[in-house]
């Protein structure tokens, strides 16, 4: 395992059983969350563009006010950030972070590849991860310490080792110029086997799963970060900046499956 992931689980919660309770709540509302989606995927349904140029639709306010509902019963005392909604500030060491759809231009054209993202924070530090996948099935879910799980089923990342063997992802890659990546991207395209925009949390799920082996985001929020990193390690891969940093705040983002982390930051250090 990569030693990125060896100081992560240095501090491993002293009550397993609390983390587990707290995954499965997390596991709980994002399937609830994936119901309310599936009503509107594939359906006629008002979309809005923000000012930042992304979508955001019924399905995204309906799914996060039913995520923030269900954290302020159970948890009242805890924080909240989300994507669509307004910061709530808590008073307990715990902090929720909600996606309600990760991938909304996919889910607007009707494309399977979006997912319901929780993320919960303790201490400042990423704990629990969940990916729900809705129109696939695939829940993808972890905690520190606990290991990674596809459905009911451990998963690990690929034992891919080499760039020119590997499956490359991004959500579009001509997105790394326009963030100042171009040349470091345009290289790890070059060296790789083959290059996918399978994009937004899909990518990272398909690294965490060890069907991909590279996922490139050049832009990510927070709230499009907050479960990857715990999903991502728990796997025994890699999730940081592009400046190699193993956090959720970086404002972009690399998954690999540990192996090849040297390789593609030696390419990202070089431009």
């Amino acid at each position: 395992m990569n030693s990125l992931n060896d100081a992560a689980n240095d501090e491993v919660p002293s009550d397993p059983n609390e983390l587990r309770r707290l995954l499965d709540f997390a596991v709980e509302i994002a399937l609830e969350a994936g119901e309310i989606t599936l009503k509107y995927f594939r359906r006629s349904f008002a979309v809005e563009t923000k000012r930042d140029g992304s979508f955001v639709t019924q399905a995204d306010r309906e799914a996060e006010a039913h995520l923030r509902k269900r954290i302020m019963q159970r948890f009242p005392d805890d924080a909240i950030l989300g994507e669509e909604g307004e910061d709530r500030a808590g008073t307990s060491d715990r902090r929720w972070i909600i996606d309600p759809i990760d991938g909304t231009f996919s889910f607007v054209h009707g494309v399977p590849m979006f997912g319901v993202l929780v993320g919960l924070e303790i201490e400042d530090e990423a704990m629990v991860g969940m990916i729900n996948l809705p129109a696939t099935g695939e829940v993808i879910s972890a905690a520190r310490g606990l290991g990674c799980y596809l459905n009911d089923k451990r998963v690990q990342v690929s034992d891919t080792g080499t760039l020119e063997h590997a499956l490359v992802l991004s959500t579009d890659f001509a997105t790394c110029e326009r963030y100042g990546f171009g040349d470091a991207g345009a290289e790890i395209q070059r060296r790789a086997k083959a290059t996918r925009t399978w994009g937004d949390c899909y990518g990272h799920a398909m690294v965490a799963t060890g069907r991909a082996d590279v996922m490139l985001d050049p832009v990510m929020n927070v709230w499009d970060c907050a479960p990857l990193l715990t999903i991502i390690q728990e796997a025994g891969g890699t999730f940081t900046s592009w400046k190699g940093e193993a956090t959720i705040r970086g404002g972009n983002a690399i998954s690999t499956n540990g192996i090849l982390f040297d390789e593609v930051m030696q390419i990202v250090a070089s431009h």
